[in-house]
């Protein structure tokens, strides 16, 4: 009985793990991508608020701008800090950034936009 139960524990072992060495291709790389990502939008969030005063300035004038554009900024801060700061808390599971643009300082005169669709990177 302890010979079979052996051999079998180990099939299935490598039965259940052998999926996800497949799919772990670039774990590692996108893992690190995912915690880096995280840090600088926790560590460069507050550039959300300039950012915003700027676009909204292109866009609507230099009054909306400095009104709307500093509340709207403030909510895209906090927004992208709290990314940052879920993708660091989870960055064990490499998923693709909810944030668009996925770094501050990628097309800083696109406007930060979210999405909620949840896919591995």
């Amino acid at each position: 009985m302890k010979r079979t139960s052996v051999p079998s524990l180990v099939l299935f072992i490598l039965f259940t793990f052998s999926p996800q060495l497949v799919l772990a291709d670039n774990y590692l790389a996108n893992s690190l991508g995912k915690l880096t990502n995280g840090v600088a939008n926790v560590a460069f969030g507050f550039v959300e608020i300039p950012k915003t005063i700027f676009i909204s300035s292109l866009s609507e004038g230099p009054a909306y701008g400095a009104t709307a554009g500093i509340l709207m900024g403030m909510m895209q801060m906090v927004a992208r800090t709290l990314n940052g700061a879920f993708d660091v808390v989870t960055f064990i599971v490499p998923t693709k950034p909810f944030v668009t643009p996925e770094y501050i300082w990628n097309d800083f005169c696109k406007e930060t936009s979210y999405n909620s669709n949840l896919q591995l990177r």
